[in-house]
């Protein structure tokens, strides 16, 4: 069997943690290449060490070496980062699965531009079962679109460094494609003092930050005498690493193009 060859950027993070652990529990993958950053203590040190294996993978900053050979690049780190990989993988002709969340529409707009020369798999969540809530949420706010108010509210824990996540402003533009409209011109991100009757037709968000929770999405329709509630927790990071060791796979037979979970899960 021919295995999916997988680098992991942060591999000594949370994420990367949980990554490498589902890549030892597949046999149609192999780990290729360990990232982290040049300050990093555990540089040098076999990526398996922590899980008792000798896999010949030693951590490295050098991302050019790690990426030589390499099939696909999993990534969740910060935009700054994310965004020195995806030009390494353009270079190296290695496929990219993103879940950095914190871009800028100007920095969303290079991940689109490499998409010509790479297959990329870009997602601000990788769980199968957010992936599923945007898709509800989506239908949801077509179906209620008179008569009903939408808030978005997230939680993470408390190293979280950008606001709203990802994943909530993904549920914002869902609930605003089923409005038929554009997010930017709907969305209030924030309330404070005397701030008048809420605007019909617009999608707030709320941001919850404290200790470590992984991540809890919910999106409310309140309408006059009901209101519909659509919600995701997240207990473990493992969620997110299967849905991207799966968005991996799915690159398999990608040369070129900008991907989504959506697309890894058949969804559109």
């Amino acid at each position: 069997m021919i295995k999916t060859k997988i680098v992991i950027a942060g591999v000594t993070g949370r994420m990367g943690h949980a990554l490498l652990e589902g890549v030892f529990a597949d046999h149609e993958l192999q780990l290729h290449g360990a990232l982290d950053r040049a300050s990093s203590p555990q540089i040098g040190r076999d990526a398996g060490e922590q899980f008792g294996q000798n896999t010949g993978v030693k951590i490295t900053s050098d991302i050019d070496a790690a990426l030589k050979g390499a099939d696909v690049l999993i990534d969740f780190t910060r935009p700054e980062a994310t965004l020195q990989y995806l030009e390494a993988c353009k270079k190296a002709n290695v496929k990219h699965v993103i879940g950095t969340t914190g871009f800028t529409a100007e920095e969303k707009l290079t991940i689109d531009a490499a998409a010509k020369n790479i297959a990329i798999v870009f997602a601000p969540n990788m769980s199968v079962g957010v992936t599923l809530l945007i898709n509800l949420v989506e239908q949801a706010a077509k179906i209620l679109n008179d008569g009903y108010d939408i808030e978005v509210v997230e939680m993470h824990h408390r190293h979280k460094v950008d606001a709203p996540s990802g994943t909530a402003l993904r549920l914002g533009e869902a609930a605003a494609q089923g409005l038929g409209k554009e997010l930017k011109d709907c969305a209030v991100y924030a309330r404070e003092g005397v701030t008048g009757e809420r605007e019909a037709g617009t999608i707030g968000f709320s941001t919850l930050r404290g200790g470590d929770v992984v991540g809890d999405h919910t999106v409310v329709l309140a309408g006059v005498g009901e209101r519909v509630e659509l919600t995701h927790k997240a207990s473990s990071r493992a969620t997110f690493a299967q849905g991207a060791l799966r968005a991996a796979k799915y690159l398999g037979a990608k040369s070129s193009g900008l991907y989504d979970m959506r697309d890894v899960l058949s969804l559109r």
